[in-house]
């Protein structure tokens, strides 16, 4: 811990996070970095591919690099799958990005890790880094196809290594400092963001969980005209729970998905209409059976419902590892359904002079 005091700014207005890069230019990092530009800062990427950082540099401005030596921020957007298996997770790259920071990274700067981690990696970097960095973890919730409605911008998750890191990841992402009581799991957040203009303003927010009631009080103070993300932020009081949040986010995506697979083959082997059940159990106010397509695939549910699922040594959560195999066997039985009809081409004809 006194390497961490060595470089703690006391202070707030001393904050100064006007340079900033995004490591990793890909689906997520791009749009991220392009964000960041929007709002004023002097925005630079970072990425293992030449080709992608010119291009990233040529149509939106953002700045090539290939050092990490003269950063306030640093944001790593890199993919935390296997590069032959993107259901299957690793770290391997992210930590690799990681020991190229630390050997180049100024003391002081802020490490944000947006890539979604297993529990306990954040504390991994820190350890890195020889706590010389201050370490935050925001898992991003952007998502491509609705990016208007669930973009870069959306309330997002925020946790710190430390009360120090905390505070500077709350004043980069949405203009407030904040402090945690770690004696009753207190968070509070005094807001210093450029778009306030609200003076003496304040407002209490009470958190209930299993384990612990966390109330926020947020403070309203005059702009100070320093830039900001203003993106929403919701702090918490340890890196663990920002770690699990998001991926157990996607496993609960997942076990609704491998649910409305297994009333498929349900409904299949009984002779009743999916579709119409589906529908008739979707009029009430709390059921939405989704609609299984393919198979549950894409880049994050597989992997992270296997982060979370490997996040424990001791308890394995069986309903998941149940909704894995019931995956299984939907796969299956599709890839069975399509071997089928492309053997009976006069099916498929048929079926396509039917939709046509």
């Amino acid at each position: 811990m006194s390497k961490e005091k060595s470089f703690r700014i006391k202070n707030f207005e001393e904050y100064n996070c006007n340079k900033v890069v995004v490591i990793g230019l890909g689906q997520l990092g791009l749009p991220v970095a392009k964000y960041v530009k929007e709002k004023g800062f002097d925005t630079f990427g970072y990425d293992i591919n030449q080709t992608t950082m010119e291009i990233a540099e040529s149509k939106y401005g953002i700045k090539k690099t290939t050092t990490f030596n003269d950063f306030d921020v640093l944001i790593i957007c890199v993919s935390t799958h296997r590069q032959d298996d993107i259901f299957s997770p690793q770290i391997e790259g992210l930590m690799s990005v990681v020991e190229k920071i630390s050997r180049e990274a100024k003391t002081g700067a802020l490490i944000s890790i947006e890539s979604t981690i297993p529990k306990n990696t954040s504390k991994k970097v820190f350890e890195k880094v020889d706590h010389r960095l201050h370490v935050v973890h925001a898992p991003h919730r952007w998502y491509a196809l609705e990016e208007q409605e669930h973009g870069v911008n959306q309330l997002r998750i925020i946790g710190g290594v430390s009360n120090c890191c905390l505070q500077y990841g709350m004043s980069f992402y949405d203009g407030t400092s904040t402090t945690i009581n770690t004696s009753n799991n207190s968070i509070s957040s005094s807001n210093n963001s450029s778009v306030s203009n609200i003076t003496n303003a304040s407002t209490t927010t009470t958190i209930n969980n299993e384990s612990s009631i966390i109330s926020s009080s947020i403070t309203s103070i005059t702009s100070n005209n320093k830039l900001s993300l203003a993106i929403p932020m919701h702090p918490v009081s340890s890196i663990e729970v920002a770690e699990l949040t998001k991926i157990i986010e996607n496993a609960h995506r997942y076990l609704q998905i491998a649910f409305a697979e297994e009333l498929y083959l349900y409904c299949t082997e009984n002779g009743i209409s999916f579709p119409e059940l589906r529908n008739s159990l979707n009029t009430k106010w709390n059921v939405e059976i989704l609609e299984p397509r393919d198979g549950i695939g894409g880049h994050c549910l597989p992997k992270d419902t296997k982060m979370f699922v490997n996040s424990s040594n001791t308890i394995k959560s069986k309903i998941l590892q149940a909704a894995m195999e019931i995956d299984e066997d939907y796969r299956e039985y599709i890839q069975s359904r399509e071997s089928k009809n492309s053997s009976c081409p006069l099916l498929i004809k048929s079926k396509k002079v039917a939709n046509s």
